[in-house]
């Protein structure tokens, strides 16, 4: 009896310790991990080191949860053949339905609820089980890993997207956390949740696309350069060579042209080449690293797909508010 109780025991722990790391890995907030990392807390790191191979944690919770089902559902077979000897097939069956709301309570629903309300301390403090059971685990979540590898080959998808989804949430939860305490104004919140919300957008969406972008040619005089920029109320003008199949070399300033006191166009400057599917905050940063130079929309051939500046891009931001 002793036996089939520890049995028991041990098996509702499993459960309860697996279960509810499940849901305290999906609410911890891994900035906050992060910093306690980098100040020396030895758990913090594992547990970051685990958040970043999301693919292994989940192995392990997988065979610790069966393995924790196996081990409650033996207690409860071994207790119903010694209480139950004469009628052993009602006591198999009757048995795991008397159990199941107990293990139910205790083993799934209890845990859960507890760390979804502090996933950070009791994942610090569960934190030696569970990297334990991640090393005894390791040969068997080994094999769910080269599976998993080849899943990802035949589909061809990467978790990388799911991965940049959940960082996104848990900074946007941890934004509305800040405007909570009172460390975020309601404008500077909105601002970070338009980042957010604008910053995966691919820069195609901002572009204006080619046939809405006067261009100035390298034959034209300063002054009907500055008229037509002046007409279509253009800053930055794409700049093409009519000597050479009207291939773009670069883009003109108004702002210089308007400065300069010679009568001839200056040289071109060069533009700084976005991929159409590049996202909108890698080319904010491209373009603010020069000095808001024009941006020239490309696609996967080569192909202009359109013109953005740094303006445009900080304008579709803000916008979005």
């Amino acid at each position: 009896m002793t036996f089939m109780l520890l049995l028991l025991l041990v098996g509702l722990l499993l459960s309860a310790l697996f279960s509810g790391s499940e849901t305290g890995f999906y609410r911890v907030t891994r900035v906050r991990l992060a910093v306690e990392a980098l100040a020396g807390e030895r758990m913090s790191q594992a547990l970051l080191w685990l958040a970043s191979r999301p693919t292994i944690f989940v192995a392990t919770t997988l065979v610790g949860n069966n393995l924790a089902n196996y081990v409650t559902s033996l207690a409860v077979v071994l207790a119903s053949q010694h209480f139950f000897s004469d009628s052993s097939t009602m006591a198999a069956i009757l048995a795991p339905i008397a159990i199941s709301p107990f293990v139910f309570v205790f083993g799934e629903l209890l845990p859960k609820n507890l760390f979804f309300d502090a996933p950070n301390r009791l994942l610090k403090r569960f934190a030696p089980p569970l990297l334990l059971c991640t090393c005894l685990f390791a040969p068997i979540t080994l094999v769910l890993w080269i599976f998993s590898q080849l899943l990802q080959l035949l589909t061809r998808t990467s978790p990388q997207e799911v991965r940049l989804t959940l960082a996104r949430r848990e900074l946007a939860e941890l934004l509305t956390e800040g405007h909570e305490a009172g460390i975020l104004q309601p404008a500077q919140q909105s601002l970070a949740q338009a980042l957010l919300f604008v910053a995966g957008q691919p820069v195609r969406n901002f572009a204006s696309s080619t046939g809405r972008v006067v261009r100035a040619t390298t034959t034209m005089k300063k002054s009907d350069v500055m008229r037509i920029a002046q007409r279509h109320a253009r800053t930055l003008l794409p700049v093409e060579d009519t000597r050479d199949k009207r291939k773009l070399v670069g883009y003109l300033r108004m702002v210089d042209l308007y400065l300069d006191d010679s009568p001839a166009l200056p040289t071109p400057k060069p533009m700084v080449e976005l991929h159409d599917s590049q996202s909108c905050l890698s080319a904010l940063r491209m373009l603010g690293q020069t000095e808001d130079a024009l941006g020239h929309v490309i696609d996967g051939s080569g192909k202009t797909v359109g013109f953005v500046t740094g303006r445009e891009l900080r304008m579709g931001l803000l916008r979005s508010q």
